[in-house]
């Protein structure tokens, strides 16, 4: 038997949904075959080459979706803002939380107080929820030190995580997130720290895969990023921006013309931020989770993305602050009932399109035969499934580099 048709499993028994180009591209009573934790082939089971397999898993029915990819969360921080959310919801102001010590900054004393052992600890019972719903490819970002060696600290928790779970973890640097408040009279002395000492040393240890920041009118400003991104791309670092929550400011814009992996949350964006996006092959990435728990009412121009052709990702935003969300598949949900999304187009957003909002579009996010073979089975009918249902852990299975876990 010639050494290609030898492969260590084949998976058949349930349909496909390979969302390949970002459809559904269903495939009943499909097949998988893996070797060496990549997908080798992917068709129906009637036109699957004779492989001579270590092991065939039959599976009882239901559909087979890529692994879920949660291209943008805030998982590592120390303590928790559970308390100003009930705050909030009993009349107390942002203002008034601020000036008693509240919002980011009591996120930034709890994540500075804390060990990178404790960082990793509580990380990982977030991380555990996500996983348990079918991620298997999980970005996380710092941005809640605001030092050097707090951020530093972050950055290293989240590769420790990479290490210890059955998941694909990207790290991104946020260091430009908000102002530390030893710099709160002096806002470009941190964007110089950032430049000039913190990402050089980051890209040196290999601790992140990209570099973040918030552009907004409450913190850094377009010529602001523009500095941070110039450094970034001087030491060969990819780029991505929170961008237009919350006013417009041209961020989209300035982060596609940065050749920007994504542009985040969007809610604000333009007709020329969608047209350079598109131009840039920047993809969209929609957060509904705070735009919920904020209740907000201006949504992100989905029309617009889909007239450009702009890839739209779908995200967590799992932070202590705005998002307190554990469950992805719920996001599924909220992008089509509060952004109008469809169905295939949010399965999309956190499969191929997440993928490609983490630049692993080439080997994550689709089943398709050279792709890595993380994939999830589900005990149900039809991929809109997926989306349909509120809560709740939906029972599945998944495999991770191609060994069931």
């Amino acid at each position: 038997m010639a050494e290609e048709m030898r492969v260590e499993t084949v998976w058949t028994g349930a349909d496909l949904v390979t969302m390949r180009d970002g459809k559904y591209h269903l495939i009943p009573q499909g097949a998988l075959a893996v070797r060496a934790g990549r997908l080798v082939w992917v068709g129906p089971q009637a036109e699957m080459p004779a492989f001579v397999a270590d092991q065939h898993h039959h599976l009882p029915g239901g559909i087979v979706t890529p692994g879920l990819v949660d291209c943008h969360t805030h998982l590592v921080f120390g303590g928790d803002r559970s308390q100003e959310f009930e705050q909030r919801l009993n009349g107390v102001s942002y203002a008034e939380i601020a000036a008693q010590g509240g919002g980011i900054l009591s996120t930034v004393r709890a994540t500075r107080a804390a060990t990178e052992e404790e960082l990793v600890a509580s990380a990982r019972w977030r991380l555990n929820r996500l996983l348990a719903e079918g991620v298997t490819t999980v970005e996380i970002k710092s941005g809640y030190g605001l030092d050097e060696e707090s951020e530093l600290r972050m950055l290293r928790a989240i590769r420790q995580l990479g290490e210890s779970v059955a998941a694909d973890v990207r790290a991104t640097c946020l260091a430009a997130h908000a102002f530390p408040p030893e710099f709160k009279h002096d806002p470009d002395g941190w964007v110089d720290i950032i430049c000039e000492r913190l990402l050089p040393q980051v890209q040196a240890l290999g601790l992140a895969d990209a570099v973040d920041a918030f552009c907004e009118h409450l913190a850094f400003s377009p010529q602001q990023v523009a500095r941070v991104f110039d450094r970034a791309v001087a030491l060969g670092m990819p780029v991505k921006l929170h961008a237009e929550q919350l006013s417009a400011s041209g961020g989209a814009a300035l982060a596609a013309r940065y050749g920007a992996l994504s542009a985040d949350h969007l809610e604000y964006a333009t007709e020329e931020d969608a047209r350079a996006m598109a131009q840039h092959g920047t993809v969209a990435v929609l957060l509904p989770g705070a735009f919920y728990l904020l209740r907000e009412t201006q949504r992100p121009p989905v029309d617009l993305f889909r007239r450009y052709g702009v890839p739209m990702a779908l995200a967590s935003d799992a932070n202590p602050g705005t998002s307190p969300a554990l469950s992805l598949r719920l996001m599924l949900n909220m992008g089509c009932t509060l952004f109008g999304m469809t169905p295939e187009e949010a399965l999309a957003g956190v499969t191929l399109w997440g993928a490609k909002a983490l630049g692993l579009a080439d080997s994550h996010g689709s089943l398709e035969a050279g792709k890595v073979a993380n994939f999830v089975h589900w005990p149900l009918a039809r991929p809109a499934e997926l989306v349909y249902w509120l809560g709740g852990e939906l029972p599945c299975t998944v495999i991770y580099r191609g060994e069931p876990q």
